[in-house]
């Protein structure tokens, strides 16, 4: 059975099709269906110690850790858990993205939603392409603790084009290492059709940022529509005026009526 499922399921890394080098394009497909589909650029900034120059004390750096576009991936879909894993750099960096999906009651009645219960990154500081001469290498797990994050309606897709940053503790002497996303666009349940999103619910930055936007637009149309109407008016008011008969103030001008 689970040779089967094996059998059955595929995951493929298409962040090539992605014109930014830094977004990264994951999909998950279960007898032939997409499950889970997962678009972001995504970066780790891991603080980690060095000896000073004085060999006694020790300083803190700071690596920026990119996601790889090479990354390895796998996937598992459920009715109300998925995951996504990650690896890349012969595993010396593993990303694990868990989703959950449930429901609660409202006011308006029972509402499901999904959301990103837990993350998990595993980075090994003997690994010199971003780590320089770390003290005591080795591997360190950051994890989240109660995370609540992207939180969406059940039956969309979440997206947010503005800079998220999770806060994630190390087992290397709880240092906090910072998850930075970007250009999300990602649904871990119920995808309508092969590679497909369903409708977008966009993060509350995003919603911000579209208001400051448009709300200028509208202003400047609400001032346009005052000013035509005020002119209308006063058009019209012009033209009743003109067609009233005039009294003269001159009293000498009554002489020739009667």
């Amino acid at each position: 059975a689970a040779a089967r499922l094996a059998a059955e399921q595929e995951v493929e890394n298409l962040s090539g099709l992605s014109p930014n080098p830094e977004k990264d394009i994951f999909v998950v497909r279960e007898n032939r269906t997409t499950c889970l589909m997962a678009e972001f650029a995504a970066k780790f900034i891991v603080p980690y110690d060095v000896w000073a120059s004085n060999y006694v004390d020790l300083i803190t750096e700071q690596a920026d850790i990119p996601l790889s576009r090479g990354a390895e991936m796998k996937g598992k879909c459920g009715t109300n858990e998925s995951e996504l894993e990650l690896s890349w750099l012969e595993q010396a960096y593993t990303l694990k993205l868990f989703f959950l999906k449930e429901g609660h009651n409202t006011s308006r009645g029972p509402e499901a939603f999904w959301r990103l219960s837990r993350i998990q990154f595993t980075y090994d500081t003997s690994e010199r392409t971003y780590f320089k001469d770390a003290v005591s290498p080795g591997k360190h797990t950051a994890s989240s603790h109660r995370l609540s994050a992207l939180v969406t309606p059940a039956g969309k897709s979440y997206e947010c084009q503005a800079q998220q940053t999770i806060s994630l503790v190390s087992s290397d002497h709880q240092k906090s290492v910072q998850l930075l996303l970007s250009e999300v666009r990602l649904q871990p349940f119920d995808i309508p059709a092969d590679f497909v999103f369903s409708e977008e619910h966009k993060c509350p930055v995003d919603q911000r940022e579209q208001l400051e936007e448009t709300l200028p637009l509208i202003l400047g149309l609400i001032l346009g529509l005052v000013i035509v109407i005020t002119l209308g008016i006063y058009h019209i008011h012009l033209k009743l005026t003109a067609n009233q008969v005039q009294i003269p103030r001159d009293r000498s001008q009554y002489k020739h009526m009667g």
